[in-house]
């Protein structure tokens, strides 16, 4: 069998195999795995890229029903039943396939605000936004026009998920651990401003846990704006319906879009590219194919829709695993349909700042903070990332320090525009 991507779904799958009769081959174009929901503590200089990263080929060391390739999907054959990929040994046949390739940031059809606007889901992305952050501060220590300076220490953040009130609290904390480090720099000029098209931020949080983060948020000195609509993004700034901000740093967090390897699975994908799958997850007329993670349009057995998350991707993994187990004894079992198990929704917002929603239980402020730290440092792959991690933490919340400020990559030969994520034609 082949499971294509190495993250929270495709580790899931492979590992529900290791005592299974299968010769699995796990395909990833990158030969490490990622912990996202800390990707952005990297894009603010707070945490190294190898505190969050693991290789894959480490991670399934003991389990010798698998071999890792490196390399790119670029084409799936479901009559052919082969995976076609851009290096050695390019066609890859399989009898069991699961997809698990992800999603990708996307401008709902305005891909030409990539170059200015980077979004985050790879390290490539966090380099970049580390690049521009850092960089905003260096040109702003030695700009001589007010208004350029101004606008070198305005950011902008656009979406008010997670991610993007993650990200948008971090950044007035990590400002004040520069504050020594510059001279010519009027820290009160700092402007950080989170834009959100809803009337709330964390819409998928309970109203009472949305006006806690936005009140942390204002708090810090972000500035809130909800109900506001981005028109368009370029070099100088941000169109907000019929105003502009001036500002040389924007970090995007308001859309996904699924792998474009959907297109060759089924015709009849959703608006994100995410292509749908049975209970069982199954594709619709594939018995043998699998699509799990952020790449699924999945409804499980009691009707709920499965979020875009890690828990969901990791659940999703284990269940594929199972139902290809069942499949192979065909011993009449019938095939498991998924229930999502919902795990809770934490978000943190600063420094002893965040909020917590488990069902019905809900938890804000420095309790929730608290235990957000304990489920990140628990769900690291790897002793030696969660001890890393642990300490970066412990030294930043004794020192207020972040560790971590290394401007690598530039604008000319730095990492790939986010918008930047297309495959090449599939062969005749």
């Amino acid at each position: 069998m082949v499971i294509i991507g190495g993250g929270f779904g495709g580790l899931s799958a492979a590992r529900g195999l290791r005592d299974a009769p299968v010769d699995i081959t796990l395909i990833d174009r990158t030969n490490h795995h990622v912990f996202q929901p800390l990707l952005y503590q990297v894009a603010t200089a707070s945490l190294a890229p190898s505190d969050i990263t693991v290789p894959i080929r480490w991670v399934l060391r003991a389990q010798e029903n698998v071999r890792v390739l490196l390399g790119t999907v670029t084409h799936v054959d479901v009559a052919e039943r082969t995976v076609r990929m851009d290096a050695e040994p390019h066609v890859v046949p399989y009898d069991y396939l699961v997809v698990a390739t992800g999603a990708r940031h996307a401008y709902f059809g305005n891909d030409r605000w990539a170059p200015h606007a980077p979004g985050l889901k790879t390290l490539d992305d966090a380099y970049e936004m580390r690049r521009r952050f850092l960089m905003a501060f260096e040109q702003a220590e030695a700009a001589v026009d007010e208004a350029e300076r101004r606008a070198l220490m305005t950011f902008v953040v656009v979406g008010g998920g997670p991610t993007g009130v993650e990200l948008a609290g971090m950044l007035p904390d990590v400002s004040r651990a520069l504050r020594r480090d510059f001279r010519n720099i009027d820290w009160t000029s700092l402007h950080v401003i989170l834009i959100e098209g809803g009337d709330h931020v964390l819409p998928s949080f309970p109203a009472h846990l949305s006006a806690r983060a936005k009140r942390d948020l204002e708090e810090l000195g972000v500035e809130v704006r909800t109900n506001a609509f981005v028109t368009n993004i370029d070099a100088r700034g941000v169109m907000v319906g019929d105003g502009f901000i001036p500002a040389r740093t924007v970090f995007w967090a308001a859309g996904n879009r699924a792998s474009p390897l959907g297109a060759g699975l089924s015709t009849d994908r959703d608006q994100a590219g995410r292509v749908p799958v049975l209970p069982t997850l199954q594709v619709a007329g594939h018995e043998n194919v699998f699509v799990i993670g952020d790449m699924a349009a999945a409804v499980d057995v009691r009707g709920v829709t499965v979020p875009s998350v890690a828990p969901a991707a990791t659940q999703m993994g284990n269940v594929a695993a199972q139902n290809i187990v069942r499949l192979i004894d065909r011993a009449g079992q019938p095939l498991e349909r998924f229930q999502y198990v919902n795990k809770g929704e934490l978000a943190t917002i600063g420094r002893h700042r965040a909020v917590a929603n488990f069902g019905g239980i809900t938890m804000q402020g420095y309790l929730a903070w608290f235990l957000w730290l304990l489920v990140h440092i628990m769900y690291l792959v790897g002793f030696r990332n969660r001890a890393a991690v642990l300490l970066q933490w412990a030294y930043m919340y004794l020192t207020y320090q972040r560790g971590v400020r290394l401007i690598t990559g530039s604008e000319a030969h730095g990492p790939p525009a986010s918008g930047e994520w297309s495959l090449p034609e599939p062969p005749p």
